[in-house]
Parts: C-alpha cells; structure tokens; sequence
C-alpha cells in the first residue's frame, strides 16, 4: 500500500490536474495565435505572387514588336 493518505493522493491529483489544465490551455493559445499567424503569412504569399504576376506581366512583351538593334 501506498503511505499516502486517500486525502493526500487526491489532492496530488487535484494540483496535477491544474498543472495539465494550464498546459492545454497554453497550448489552445498558443495554436490559434500560430494558426492566425499562417493565415497572415498566406495572404502575404498571395499578394506577392500577384505583385510578381504584373511586374513579370509588364517586363514580358513581344519580341517582334521591337524595332531590330542598331547593327542592322
């Protein structure tokens, strides 16, 4: 048998049960403070992919519509 009292080992349990309660409860904050962080950082991925589509879109023309090089 254990030396502990009942009493003892439910209140051992009780303050662990607090301890795992605080964890989780950190842990829940910390996933939706990642998760809004991913989500930021997506929509940041989407703007840029966007700013280099137009950039790309007003770099690329014709070849052909250009007049031929001096040397010709």
């Amino acid at each position: 048998m254990s030396t502990l009292s009942l009493e003892q080992r439910l209140t051992e349990l009780e303050v662990r049960l607090t301890f795992i309660d605080d964890t989780v409860n950190g842990l829940a904050s910390i996933e939706t403070e990642q998760a809004q962080r991913i989500l930021a950082l997506e929509q940041m991925i989407r703007d840029l992919r966007q700013e280099l589509a137009s950039v790309r879109g007003g770099q690329s023309h014709d070849p052909h519509s250009e007049p031929p090089p001096p040397h010709y």
